[in-house]
């Protein structure tokens, strides 16, 4: 990629962008508490649904001290219809910790990111992008599109994000990451929508499993009843009314209590 060609792919991307950018409430503010909420909503979850619970989130819990302040039940009431519930828990224990830790300011900083609970490498370089226009490098789903379509549309082997990453680096408008990033997730939305996913040639590419009938459907039964209630349910009516394997449904309920997202008590469960 020389410098020709960068700037053609750039002007590619913008113009793209300022005819049929997504409007969404979370690219209209430079808020770090917002974009951080955004970010967890956003993972493994479409934009539609986010649309729709992003503005009633933080309308509930509008600060990082707000969040840290309520209880684990009030958190997962609200994330309710965004599945994924550890993430909802995750962004819950992030509020404690940039309160507790950070005066309720959110690091600018990746490497310190990357240490908060439910942030990996991507998500602390894209939430610094985003809340402070730093030009970090990372990589998403709909970025690799792009840059699998422009740059490797021939080659016969699968893409690895090592070998996209240096042409994300050499691309980036520093002085806008915030907007070229979002510029880059919207042409790549475009693409998928208009082309064979070009995604498919990338050594990351997964196909996500089916919710109907999966354990990720039977964690969100049991967490959905445990929210139903203000008082311990026992494991006899938690297994009620879902038609699985009652071995099955133990180990659900045991793995839920390992990862802190419920509790036992000397009365049945209770959300932690």
């Amino acid at each position: 990629m020389n410098n020709l060609d960068i700037k053609h792919f750039q002007s590619i991307i913008w113009d793209y962008y300022q005819k049929n950018g997504r409007l969404f409430d979370w690219r209209h503010t430079d808020n770090p508490y917002h974009v951080v909420v955004s970010e967890i909503m956003l993972q493994q979850t479409q934009t539609a649904r986010v649309a729709i619970k992003f503005p009633q989130f933080i309308t509930t819990f509008p600060t990082f001290h707000a969040l840290a302040n309520a209880s684990l039940h009030e958190v997962l009431l609200q994330w309710q219809g965004m599945g994924y519930n550890r993430r909802g828990m995750y962004l819950h224990q992030i509020a404690k910790k940039i309160v507790a830790e950070h005066d309720g300011v959110l690091p600018n900083d990746p490497a310190i990111l990357e240490t908060f609970p439910g942030i990996g490498k991507a998500t602390a370089a894209s939430i610094c992008a985003f809340a402070y226009n730093n030009p970090t490098v990372f990589i998403e789903t709909n970025i690799r599109a792009v840059f699998i379509y422009f740059f490797f549309a021939n080659s016969s082997e699968k893409i690895h994000d090592k070998q996209i990453e240096p042409l994300v680096a050499r691309s980036l408008e520093k002085e806008h990451a915030r907007d070229w990033y979002y510029a880059l997730m919207d042409y790549g939305v475009y693409l998928k929508k208009n082309t064979i996913n070009p995604s498919r040639k990338s050594k990351h590419h997964a196909v996500q499993s089916k919710f109907e009938g999966s354990n990720r459907q039977v964690r969100g039964l049991i967490l959905k009843k445990l929210l139903q209630s203000t008082e311990p349910v026992n494991t006899q009516a938690l297994m009620q009314g879902i038609n699985r394997d009652q071995a099955l449904l133990q180990q659900i309920i045991d793995e839920l209590c390992t990862e802190k997202l419920i509790k036992k008590t000397s009365d049945g469960f209770i959300i932690t």
